[in-house]
């Protein structure tokens, strides 16, 4: 009997990998065509509803969920064409079935996009048609998820279909009414609730754009631009090409969407040169590893999971970005570091044949390249400011203008300099690129990344629309790049192709970029089986119960529970549907259960937390899906590659605790000058981390160093920790004086409540609440302000009215809840004083190891 395609057994080759994610049948012939074909309508779709075209001729203009519609219907119909539905069945041909299975569920994805008008006009009413649409397409659903992205997402969506329609007869705490069949498949395929939801909505209206963004960067040669710089870089330093390796998934996980994909990318070139100067095959393999998973939390994509919380945290999305920055960025350094202190161990050396060029020229030349590129920023953006004002309504005329000919002379510079030799890892690493020829040769590929940033960053625009214009400069760059630089190059050395070679390159990557979509459009909707069953059944709120009594009212417990359930919820699934999983799940618990024992933290906080640990599971054995890709590369154990990853990742653990009780570390309420000291402060302190969990910093540590390095380490993190172990942060305030509490306090400080009585759906609990404490002439001003009245009740204070759209309500507060206390801050001494102890711990621990190494010489 046939045996199901598994994301947990391991493939043999890297080409495997691949093609398991971007569909492993190859039919050839008129069905290959059809393929492209389709890969090719879909790109060219999602282009035109992201263009401002359909609304400047009046045609074409569709709403959410229409468009959401066809999406999947592409995702579906290229699922069963490419995706086979066993590991024997053909992969030179599609089966009659799949192309069947195909159609069908496609029509059942295109029936809310044919019938959305009469859908709308009777909500909540389901026919005999829509009630069969929706048995016919939930099912192919599950079972295009589980052909493309193993078994682990279908099943979990399929046990939470049980657990809708078995609500009544689940023992205990898991028990609710129960769902009709009925108002299942109306919620769950006719609705946007469910598959058609706002995961699904996210995958079309951005990420689609973003991973075809960084198909057509990769097939103009940006992908081996930045591998190449990296080595060009830091190829000369111990254990270079690890740290290129580091640097260059860097890059490419800014623009992926997929850890597995990050692997196996860079992974078939950086994995045997790491090979070359001594690593190990596991651990090159985990180097690999915890630097393409890192890559899904470095901002802007965040393998797709930015643009979702921008939908569920409710803030825009260059908060998102500014919020992930600092922790992304501390840990790749640390990761770097992290290698460096591994070629240590292993008693690398630096490349001779490098090592004897001058520093000065070396260091020169890199300087160079930096002044370059900030002054191709500083043009960019200082000439598009002056710009505007002067042109007008002409301005987009212009910036065209001025942008064709920065092109133009960037192509020039690198028509002056030699191309980029191809990647070959077989090849002697006897001598490395130049950096500043390297540099030089790709500059242009950074400007439709230029124009990227600007458009989302100053001017604003929606990352759908500034998505869509980097790829317009990317699609001119494809057409025109091979020309342009035959005709610059003078002495006709090198023959870069025709523009009939860029209109290939054009299609085959809009031809990839659709393909690279499949899994993530199938598995936002998948998740969205999910999404729609917690909405509906209130499972989350089991599961807040569930955490609650495992972990006993402590709080770091319940987080490490959190933390556990995030990465085995997160094993064998993709990033973007692994991020609406354990969001929907398990950030719910969280806020809910540290409300109730008096952690308050903002959202994005909370949801950061969970998307860490959940993409942790790409790492950690016994899944580890980027794990065992890159064994698949480096023909190592997989287990042990993974094992290894994960202790290299041990520093991505920490970091969303230490935020969770530091939200100084997301750059939450700071101002420039405080963030640039929290970003050295916590660099510091993670390198420090990193060397105590690698046991070894400028030799060996012995067990008591690595102990002290962790205290430091903790107290530079989360010096407010030392701090109220001193000094409490608040003070008892009699709540029945609230209104005099609140005039006696600064405007902007903060005011901490505990409240206690029924929430919005009647249930008893206890919760804290912060206010921020607004403008007002007098106490009763402030508390008008906030949206409180109260009364007293012998000696309890009970809030009699919430007003409408006021701070109150929006914390949750309701009528006859009860005031239970009022604390307000105590002025106390800056939590920062205490980074000076720690240094001077961390100088003393320097100095027991200088001695010890001079004993040793």
């Amino acid at each position: 009997m046939d045996k199901p395609m598994s994301a947990t057994a391991a493939p043999t080759s890297a080409e495997e990998l691949i093609a398991q994610d971007v569909g492993a049948r190859l039919p050839g012939g008129v069905m290959e065509k059809s393929i492209a074909l389709l890969a090719l309508f879909w790109s060219l779709f999602q282009l035109w509803i992201a263009s401002p075209l359909p609304f400047i001729i009046g045609f074409g203009v569709m709403n959410d969920t229409e468009t959401r519609a066809i999406h999947l219907g592409f995702a579906l119909l290229l699922a069963f064409l490419v995706f086979p539905a066993f590991k024997r069945s053909p992969r030179d041909r599609v089966p009659a079935t799949d192309m069947i299975l195909g159609l069908v569920a496609c029509a059942s994805s295109l029936y809310l996009f044919v019938l959305y008008e009469q859908l709308a006009t009777r909500p909540g009413i389901l026919t005999i048609g829509d009630f069969t649409t929706a048995l016919i397409g939930l099912p192919l659903l599950l079972e295009a998820a589980r052909r493309v992205l193993g078994p682990a997402l279908p099943l979990i969506a399929l046990a939470f279909v049980g657990y809708s329609l078995a609500g009544p007869w689940m023992p205990g705490l898991l028990s609710h009414r129960g769902v009709q069949l009925e108002a299942l498949a109306n919620h769950q395929w006719i609705t946007t609730e469910g598959v058609f939801g706002i995961a699904l909505g996210v995958s079309t209206s951005f990420v689609f754009l973003f991973v075809l963004f960084g198909a057509l960067l990769e097939r103009a040669g940006a992908g081996h631009y930045f591998i190449q710089l990296a080595f060009s870089l830091l190829g000369h330093l111990r254990g270079g090409p690890a740290k290129a390796a580091v640097v260059a998934s860097g890059l490419t996980g800014l623009i992926s969407g997929s850890s597995i994909a990050n692997v196996v990318t860079t992974g078939t070139f950086t994995i045997p040169m790491m090979r070359k100067v001594g690593f190990s095959a596991e651990k090159a393999g985990a180097v690999e590893v915890a630097s393409s998973v890192n890559g899904q939390i470095m901002p802007p994509v965040m393998g797709a999971a930015a643009f979702l919380m921008v939908e569920y945290v409710g803030i825009p999305y260059v908060e998102i970005i500014k919020h992930a920055f600092l922790p992304a960025a501390i840990s790749y350094i640390a990761l770097l570091y992290i290698v460096h202190l591994e070629a240590l161990k292993l008693g690398m050396q630096p490349l001779e044949t490098v090592q004897s060029k001058p520093w000065l020229l070396r260091l020169t030349g890199f300087a160079f390249g930096v002044a370059l590129v900030s002054g191709i920023s500083l043009l960019v953006y200082y000439g598009l400011s002056w710009l505007k004002p002067i042109l007008g309504d002409y301005t987009l005329q212009g910036v065209a203008v001025l942008l064709a000919l920065v092109y133009i002379g960037l192509l020039k510079i690198a028509a002056s300099n030699e191309p980029l030799a191809q990647e070959n890892p077989d090849k002697p690493l006897d001598q490395l690129p130049e950096t500043r020829q390297v540099l030089l040769s790709g500059l242009h590929y950074l400007l439709p990344v230029v124009v990227l940033v600007w458009c989302l960053m100053v001017e604003r625009l929606s990352p759908g629309l500034s998505a869509f214009w980097g790829t317009v400069i990317l699609v001119i760059i494809l057409l025109t790049q091979r020309p342009l630089l035959n005709w610059l190059r003078k002495d006709g050395r090198h023959d870069y192709g025709n523009i009939q070679d860029g209109v290939i390159d054009l299609r085959e990557g809009l031809v990839a970029g659709a393909r690279n979509m499949i899994g993530i459009g199938i598995a936002t909707a998948t998740a969205g089986i999910i999404v729609g069953a917690v909405s509906q059944t209130g499972v989350g709120l089991v599961l807040a119960d569930l955490v609650e009594m495992l972990s006993m009212g402590n709080l770091v417990l319940m987080l490490l529970l959190t933390a556990v359930l995030s990465l085995i919820l997160g094993m064998g699934l993709p990033t973007t549907a692994n991020y609406i999983v354990v969001s929907s799940l398990l950030a719910p618990v969280i806020v809910t259960l540290g409300e109730q024992h008096g952690l308050i933290v903002p959202l994005v906080a909370v949801h950061l937390f969970v998307f860490y640990f959940g993409i942790m599971a790409d790492v950690t054995p016994p899944v580890g899906l980027a794990s065992f890709a890159a064994a698949a590369v480096s023909k190592g154990d997989p287990i042990k590659t993974g094992i290894t990853a994960f202790y290299y990742s041990l520093r991505t653990a920490a970091l969303p605790f230490l935020f969770i009780f530091n939200t100084d570390l997301l750059l939450i309420d700071v101002d420039w000058a405080h963030g640039i000291a929290i970003f050295i402060v916590s660099t510091i302190a993670m390198l420090i981390f990193a060397a105590a969990t690698q046991g070894w910093f400028l030799t060996r540590n012995k067990w008591y160093e690595g102990i002290l390095l962790l205290l430091v380490a903790f107290t530079l993190f989360r010096p407010g920790y030392w701090v109220d172990q001193v000094i409490e942060p608040y003070q008892s305030s009699n709540p029945a004086q609230l209104a005099q509490t609140l005039e006696s306090l600064e405007q902007g400080s903060v005011l901490r409540m505990r409240i206690s009585g029924e929430d919005s759906v009647g249930k008893m609990r206890d919760f804290s609440v912060l206010f921020e404490v607004p403008h007002g002439s007098s106490g009763q001003d402030r508390l008008d302000a906030l949206g409180i009245a109260t009364y007293q009740q012998g000696e309890q204070t009970l809030i009699d009215v919430v007003s409408f759209a006021s701070p109150a309500e929006a914390v949750g507060l309701q009528f006859d809840q009860q005031i239970v206390d009022v604390r307000i801050p105590v002025e106390r001494f800056r939590k920062e004083w205490m980074w000076i102890p720690a240094l001077l711990l961390f100088v003393g621990v320097v100095m027991m190891q200088r001695m010890r190494i001079k004993r040793t010489q």
